[in-house]
């Protein structure tokens, strides 16, 4: 897995940057077919901005952003967020042993259907 780190209108050291890969690479805990995750940071006007772009197998991908004052706080937050975006994922994903889904309502068979079989 990669983890890209780029900024704008400033520079964070490298203690930060490897603070940030150790909590991205936390969402392989989550989701093992993770590619890539490009992270975008912007320090203009003293408020933080954070943006994740997560990008997975099979075309999918996983975005969230935050607004903070603090840096770690913001990361924190995009991460919050996209923990739950990728557990919804997999549920969606996941087949529960062939159980239909709660919109999926079958019509009950007729008298005249339930005789043939």
């Amino acid at each position: 897995m990669q983890i890209k780190i780029s900024t704008r209108h400033g520079h964070l050291n490298e203690e930060t940057q490897q603070h940030i890969r150790d909590k991205a690479g936390k969402l392989l805990h989550y989701f093992d077919r993770i590619m890539m995750i490009e992270v975008t940071v912007d320090t203009k006007d003293g408020d933080k901005f954070v943006e994740f772009l997560v990008s997975a197998e099979h075309k999918h991908d996983f975005v969230a952003s935050a607004h903070n004052k603090e840096l770690l706080t913001a990361v924190d937050q995009v991460l919050d967020r996209l923990e739950s975006q990728i557990r919804k994922y997999k549920e969606k994903v996941q087949n529960h042993k062939g159980a239909r889904a709660a919109g999926d309502v079958s019509s009950p068979l007729k008298e005249d259907e339930a005789d043939e079989k």
